[in-house]
């Protein structure tokens, strides 16, 4: 059984972050990379979540969804990125205990938000696709709000046990991070105590963050297609499909890693793959995420057409 420490108190009052490589030319070559995907991140996400506010005819369940996963998707990369961008560039590379801490508590609070928020999404596609009829009924924005403050309720409660067992070991050196920021099995790697009750704690959470809502998806989906296959109209059948496949890529492309991560005992866990995981889902996942919804998706570049004033000419 774990044995905490008494007092509680960590002898370490900052981490040193290892970064992504220690080769300076890598570093300059990344900090290119990323400050790219960054920026093209936050204007990505920022102006799905203009042209959803601002044309009336997105004022639905499903594009209110996509506004809060935008805006979720800005949060979560600036939670990390930034402070990679400016350790790819400077000699210092630490961060203090208390700034671990809230980085790590902000960035759970995001990505577990994110991943019911998901589940939320295709409950909405479910019905919009097996009760079409009711849609308006079952979907009223008291409802679609309701929603939204549960993932963000659960997500602060979730990752309130997540950093706490964490944080409370006694951290007594080293103080060096095998990671670009503060994750939780990172950070559990360095701690002067036996982690196998964390690992145990992780495995569950993992399992009730991740799994619960992958289920919830599934089963949605099992639903969506078994009414999708009752279409006689080809078209109808591409139409239905169509609405559902960026869901389901982008679902795929952030629980897919954060399982491996989080649910993997930490004396398997191999520090460079999580390093590699976390940016697929961190990173990669935030970038593409605006692209996916919006490349197939008539109404988004309608609404981009119409706040350019480029749509004027067709109509």
């Amino acid at each position: 059984m774990q044995n905490f420490p008494s007092d509680n108190h960590s002898s370490v009052s900052e981490f040193i972050l290892l970064g992504l490589s220690r080769n300076s030319y890598i570093n300059a070559v990344l900090f290119n990379v990323f400050l790219c995907l960054y920026l093209s991140t936050l204007v990505g996400n920022g102006l799905i979540v203009t042209l959803i506010h601002m044309d009336s005819r997105l004022h639905t369940p499903m594009y209110f969804f996509l506004s809060v996963l935008s805006m979720l998707d800005m949060s979560y990369v600036t939670t990390t990125v930034p402070q990679m961008l400016v350790h790819l560039i400077c000699q210092k590379k630490t961060i203090s205990y208390v700034g671990c801490v809230a980085q790590m508590y902000i960035f759970l609070v995001l990505g577990i938000t994110e991943g019911w928020l998901f589940s939320v999404m295709a409950y909405d596609r479910y019905v919009a696709i097996c009760h079409p009829l009711r849609y308006k009924v079952i979907m009223t924005p008291w409802l679609c709000g309701a929603m939204v403050v549960f993932c963000g309720l659960w997500g602060i409660s979730c990752s309130l046990v997540y950093t706490v067992f964490t944080m409370r070991l006694p951290y007594c050196g080293p103080n060096e991070i095998n990671h670009f920021f503060c994750e939780v099995p990172a950070v559990l790697k360095l701690a002067c105590a036996d982690t196998s009750f964390n690992d145990q704690v992780d495995f569950i959470l993992g399992f009730i963050l991740l799994l619960v809502p992958l289920s919830f998806i599934l089963a949605s989906y099992v639903c969506i297609f078994a009414t999708i296959l009752k279409i006689r109209s080809t078209q109808g059948r591409l139409k239905a499909f169509s609405t559902c496949a960026s869901h389901i890529t982008v679902v795929t492309m952030f629980c897919g890693p954060a399982m491996f991560m989080y649910m993997n005992p930490g004396a398997n866990a191999s520090p460079e793959r999580d390093k590699k995981l976390a940016l697929f889902y961190n990173v990669i996942s935030a970038f593409l995420n605006p692209i996916i919804y919006s490349l197939r998706n008539k109404d988004v570049k309608r609404a981009f057409l119409k706040l350019t004033g480029w749509g004027r000419a067709s109509e």
